[in-house]
């Protein structure tokens, strides 16, 4: 089984660090990172890249196709040859999994009208715009299309799409070899228990000229 990781310029690193180490250590699993270019790709905090060694035209066959999010998104969006190959590779693959607001690209390239989905949870009224039926979820199925919330949930929609491939038993014993059994220090169940003050405060961040300067920083190490 082919589990191919899409990367874009702007990833955010946990939305695939976290269902990578679940979905990676399946067994029989070959994992591919794939961009539109081979080399190393730039996260969204500009100071860490991952490498990307198969290209959209390479990679077009696979049987578990991920898709994360993070502030490149939004450029991403409008990239017609990403989308393209979204699009592709979700109609040859078994199962589908996006994450946070990467859930919007599978939007984008025409995959969620009519599904029910979740996602990030600043970025749920834009994903309801493809059509989408989004639910204020940890993770969620409608049929081979697996999606999970924001960048950490990438650990629970791997699990659970782990459970539906190899059984409970298996994820299960992944969930105790990442020992993951979460107590968050400052509590709650869900975001949307947060304090509004909190919530405006990611709000503004995300479209601050701040979070812009980052992205626009050169990465310190060779990128496409």
């Amino acid at each position: 089984m082919k589990l191919s990781i899409l990367l874009f310029d702007g990833f955010t690193a946990l939305d695939i660090v976290g269902g990578y180490e679940v979905l990676a250590r399946l067994p029989g699993v070959q994992t591919s990172f794939v961009a539109d270019r081979s080399g190393v790709v730039a996260a969204d905090t500009r100071r860490l890249g991952m490498v990307a060694y198969e290209t959209y035209e390479s990679a077009a066959q696979t049987d578990i196709l991920y898709v994360p999010g993070g502030p490149g998104v939004v450029t991403a969006l409008a990239d017609p040859r990403l989308l393209d190959y979204i699009a592709r590779a979700h109609a040859a693959a078994t199962w589908t999994l996006g994450i946070c607001n990467g859930v919007a690209l599978l939007g984008a390239a025409g995959l969620i009208a009519g599904k029910t989905v979740t996602t990030n949870w600043s970025w749920r009224e834009r994903v309801a715009a493809y059509g989408a039926d989004v639910l204020p979820a940890r993770y969620h199925r409608d049929g081979n299309l697996v999606t999970g919330a924001g960048v950490s949930a990438s650990i629970d929609a791997g699990l659970f799409l782990a459970g539906l491939i190899g059984g409970e038993g298996l994820a299960r014993a992944l969930q105790l070899g990442i020992e993951y059994y979460p107590a968050p220090p400052f509590g709650g169940s869900s975001p949307d228990e947060a304090p509004e003050e909190i919530k405006a405060m990611i709000r503004a961040y995300e479209t601050s000229p701040a979070a812009e300067a980052v992205m626009q920083a050169k990465p310190p190490f060779p990128a496409p």
